[in-house]
């Protein structure tokens, strides 16, 4: 996986084999980003990393300056990853946290810009985000939902619905 723009502009990040993950794929990312670039200036932008796996996303929104960014994973092997990539890096601006999303989501108490949110395209109880997010008021005022899933699921009938784009076999969902 490589940053595609910012400080670490295309600065290529190995991450693991191992790893459990599906990393957005560089063409997937570089569209959402043009779609954030026009709604939002990342320097003051506070981020949550949901199912940050690689740290891919994370790694992005740093970059190109975001305020700040909390990672979550459950995953023993991506927090270490996610970790150890961040401080080779030298940023100071993260939190990466090991837990599970939803128990986080239901805790969480900040407001956040931007929640960026990569389940396994698998996860069936995709909507508990979106309900947990809105119930318990962890956007800002004109914050955004994004939800990556595959291009052969719908969205639509969720609520906070806005818009759907898709990129290949990704798809992101956009909620506020």
């Amino acid at each position: 996986m490589r940053i595609i723009s910012g400080l670490y502009k295309s600065k290529v990040i190995n991450a693991p084999a191992s790893l459990p993950v599906r990393p957005t794929t560089d063409f997937a990312k570089t569209g959402l980003f043009n779609i954030l670039a026009n709604q939002f200036d990342f320097e003051d932008v506070s981020v949550l990393d949901l199912f940050a796996g690689t740290g891919n996303i994370t790694y992005e929104f740093l970059s190109r300056g975001a305020k700040h960014v909390c990672s979550v994973d459950i995953h023993e092997e991506c927090y270490k990853f996610i970790f150890k990539t961040v401080n080779d890096l030298h940023f100071d601006n993260t939190q990466i946290v090991r837990k599970d999303v939803f128990k986080f989501l239901d805790a969480c108490t900040g407001k956040f810009d931007i929640i960026f949110a990569d389940p396994p395209y698998t996860l069936e109880n995709k909507s508990e985000i979106v309900s947990l997010v809105f119930s318990n008021q962890l956007l800002t005022t004109d914050g955004k939902l994004i939800l990556e899933h595959s291009e052969k699921e719908s969205m639509l009938h969720l609520p906070h619905y806005e818009s759907t784009r898709k990129y290949g076999h990704v798809a992101f969902s956009f909620f506020s």
